[in-house]
């Protein structure tokens, strides 16, 4: 199937690693010309050189804090000066964070609270204007399957992936007259470096009969236990989701959550 991606011009945030630069490396395979954004220069580098190993195509990265307002209206200007135009917004800022109403911090929200909302919010305000003067845009926002079905320990991730659904839900009918197509993806458990990071140790804190186990091991088990499939996700399924939401075959899917949890219906 051609997804009709050949020469559109894909932006992508929270790209320097993990489903962030899968998805730039699966655009840059279907032809797209790919701008990849991330808050750590270094990785950014070290990402371009993978994705031009893995696909043989040179991308383009800024070092952009997306959720500072100005830095994103300074890289969008530079992307629309060099390109004329932006057709694909890949909104994946962002990183899983534990915490409850009760035990999160205040600090704990806020930053996730700029990283996640803010940070959707700044790319949407500016690169939608450029959509709508060209009539063709495809906007995906990464979200989390926990935005549906809420765990009370990852209230923090959870309570802004049920934000971060309903905005794609607002955006997609306010862009719809304009052929802009919005959807997120409700990820569940997929394996990322970002995840081991995070919630491993949560993990070993709150499941004492997989404390003392080797990573492997509790990956494993956890893949059986938390969904159908039997397994965790792998970040280029979630890409290549992506690619298909972002492209000329989908004109009729807008406004969705689409689950990519293996049927599963909790996160942790």
């Amino acid at each position: 199937m051609d997804l009709g991606l050949k020469n559109k011009v894909a932006f992508i945030t929270g790209a320097s690693s993990g489903i962030g630069l899968s998805t730039a490396e699966e655009f840059a395979k279907e032809g797209a010309k790919v701008i990849i954004c991330g808050r750590n220069g270094q990785k950014l580098e070290e990402a371009k050189k993978q994705i031009k190993e893995v696909t043989g195509v040179e991308v383009d990265a800024f070092a952009c804090d997306t959720s500072n307002f100005e830095q994103v209206e300074k890289t969008i200007h530079e992307i629309e000066k060099s390109y004329n135009k932006i057709d694909i917004l890949v909104n994946n800022a962002g990183k899983a964070q534990a915490g409850g109403i009760v035990d999160a911090r205040p600090e704990d929200w806020q930053s996730m609270i700029d990283v996640k909302i803010f940070s959707l919010i700044n790319t949407c305000k500016l690169v939608a204007p450029i959509m709508k003067k060209n009539r063709w845009g495809r906007i995906v926002n990464m979200s989390s399957i926990g935005g549906i079905y809420p765990n009370p320990k990852l209230t923090i991730s959870h309570g802004l992936s049920a934000a971060i659904n309903n905005l794609t839900r607002s955006l997609s009918l306010d862009l719809a007259p304009f052929n802009i197509i919005a959807n997120a993806i409700g990820i569940g458990a997929v394996r990322t470096k970002n995840w081991e990071e995070n919630m491993l140790p949560k993990v070993r804190q709150t499941r004492k009969d997989l404390a003392n186990l080797d990573d492997e091991v509790i990956i494993k088990q956890l893949g059986e236990e938390l969904t159908p499939v039997g397994r965790f996700g792998k970040p280029v399924e979630i890409a290549q989701i992506a690619c298909f939401l972002c492209s000329e075959c989908n004109g009729f899917v807008t406004g969705s959550v689409i689950e990519a949890s293996g049927g599963a219906d909790k996160f942790m």
